[in-house]
């Protein structure tokens, strides 16, 4: 088993902006033991107050989890996290100390005799607090190997338990970084004989953390250090949900590495972790963003419909995603709008699906996201065809401040003859709906008026809906558009069209009956 070494709380709070104070630390700290990581690494005491407390009560609360503090190879910073981890139920202090010729020459101004002796005497000393010691040799990854298996042989004959080999500044690529894991176990044969960890602590400057960890795991690395979302300085750590689930979904592949994480909490812990460091997470982030497991294109949606796996190579319900997401957009299919639709509860025929199609697909190039209450809208205009006696062709308005509105407006009658008028109003939809009554004939009182947005964001769909009376009949028109003045068009149509067809089915069924002999319904409304 690989253990799991979380920092979120630590190196992922160090992301510019991703400060949580210390009950938001207690509350991820709590989901972080839920979600089944082995080790949490809860701050770095010495740095202020708030860190010092957060390795203070996590480490009292939790009792499953090892519970770290980290350090510099400096005496204060080491006693620091041994008072925080003082009657903590599983303790360890991190201590860690550059040892790159870069930081050796430029940040730390010190021999590499110096680090040797300065990284033993750390590891003796924290071993006075706690029996668990974690030494990391920083910018492991660019340090010369020799060096670094000289320093590695000294903190474990010091009494450290784990060494973590960091590529701290995101520079290696996974053959050499798995190959550094190698070296060093080849060199010291003490690690795997004396039950040594090794472990990774790998930064995503190049993209390449989660690749990185694995290739240590494949080398001997035990542990992984990594950060739910990936947060973590610059371009992040690698990512937690990555690599439990590389290692879980490939288990054919690395067989026999698996981890103790508790797949559908990822899910959780993602949006937690998320919610309180301000930290989105990116649309296609692997695994956990929002369009991991939602598909748009209609070979894709075809596939998913007839077997989930054709398309997706892990179930959503396996890290807490509770179904895999059919987005309606321009490139979605046939198949996939007919689903929705059924499961919308409507019941249409191979025509009427097509005709849904056409105009789901004009509807989607306007606005990328295409939702239930847009679809139903079009299947409820199309379920009224018998009622279209009229559609709108064209209309164009002129308003403005102190301005009377005029509109323009064009229609087809079933017959494909077409009219047009142009008339003022008080406003623009006054003036459309003034124009539609010269040219339908039909004059009305409209009662009610009313519009909402029925889908969110720029691109919504407004629905307008309004009830007119005539002679005495009162019917509802509803239109929808993502122009609020097409969508009270389209309604006002859908009324007056309502009304033709309820004057020609009486005039329908008066005459019927009239030649049956029947008793006449002369003057009486047959509702549709």
């Amino acid at each position: 088993m690989i253990r799991i070494f979380d920092t979120t709380l630590r190196d992922g709070e160090q992301s510019p902006g991703a400060t949580l104070n210390l009950t938001e630390k207690i509350e991820i700290a709590r989901q972080l033991d839920v979600l089944g990581v082995d080790v949490i690494e809860a701050g770095f005491p010495i740095t202020s107050q708030g860190d010092f407390d957060a390795v203070y009560r996590i480490s009292r609360e939790l009792e499953r989890p090892i519970v770290a503090g980290l350090s510099r190879c400096v005496p204060r910073d080491i006693d620091r996290a041994g008072e925080a981890l003082q009657g903590a139920n599983r303790p360890r202090i991190h201590v860690f100390c550059a040892t790159s010729k870069i930081h050796r020459e430029h940040k730390l101004r010190k021999a590499f005799d110096e680090i040797v002796k300065l990284a033993r005497e750390s590891v003796s000393r924290a071993r006075q607090f706690v029996d668990d010691v974690e030494f990391s040799p920083e910018d492991g990854s660019r340090t010369e190997l020799d060096y670094l298996v000289e320093i590695t042989a000294a903190a474990i004959e010091a009494g450290a338990t784990t060494i973590n080999i960091p590529d701290t500044v995101g520079y290696a690529v996974p053959e050499q970084y798995g190959h550094i894991f190698a070296y060093v176990r080849e060199k010291l044969p003490q690690i795997d004989r004396d039950g040594i960890y090794l472990s990774s602590h790998c930064h995503n400057d190049l993209g390449l953390a989660v690749a990185n960890s694995i290739a240590a795991v494949q080398n001997g690395a035990r542990q992984v250090e990594c950060t739910i979302n990936g947060i973590g300085e610059r371009a992040g750590n690698a990512s937690l949900e990555e690599i439990v689930m590389t290692l879980r979904t490939r288990a054919d592949f690395y067989q026999p590495y698996d981890t103790g994480v508790v797949s559908r909490e990822i899910f959780k812990t993602s949006r937690m972790v998320s919610n309180l460091t301000g930290l989105s997470v990116q649309r296609n982030k692997a695994i956990i963003g929002e369009n991991a497991f939602a598909h748009e294109a209609g070979i894709h949606q075809d596939g998913i419909m007839k077997k989930r796996e054709t398309y997706e190579i892990m179930d959503p319900r396996e890290i807490g995603v509770p179904e895999s997401k059919l987005v309606l957009g321009k490139h979605s299919g046939r198949h996939a709008l007919a689903k929705r639709v059924s499961d919308l509860g409507y019941t249409v025929d191979d025509a009427t699906l097509q005709q849904v199609y056409d105009r789901f697909k004009a509807l989607a190039d306007k606005k990328k996201d295409v939702y239930d209450e847009d679809v139903e809208a079009i299947v409820d205009q199309l379920l009224d065809q018998d009622r279209q006696l009229w559609e709108l062709v064209k209309f164009n308005v002129t308003a403005g401040t102190n301005e009377t509105a005029v509109a323009l407006v064009e229609l087809r009658d079933s017959t494909g003859q077409t009219g047009k008028q142009a008339a003022y109003g008080d406003g623009p939809i006054d003036a459309c709906y003034t124009a539609i009554q010269l040219i339908t004939g039909v004059q009305v009182l409209l009662e009610d008026y009313q519009t909402r947005a029925v889908t969110g964001g720029k691109d919504a769909q407004g629905e307008v809906s309004v009830h007119i009376s005539h002679g005495g009949h009162k019917v509802r028109g509803r239109g929808l558009s993502t122009d609020v003045i097409e969508a009270a068009v389209l309604a006002y149509l859908s009324a007056i069209n309502r009304i033709k067809t309820d004057d020609m089915k009486t005039v329908q069924a008066t005459t019927m009956d009239s030649d049956d002999g029947a008793d006449s319904l002369s003057g009486q409304v047959v509702q549709p």
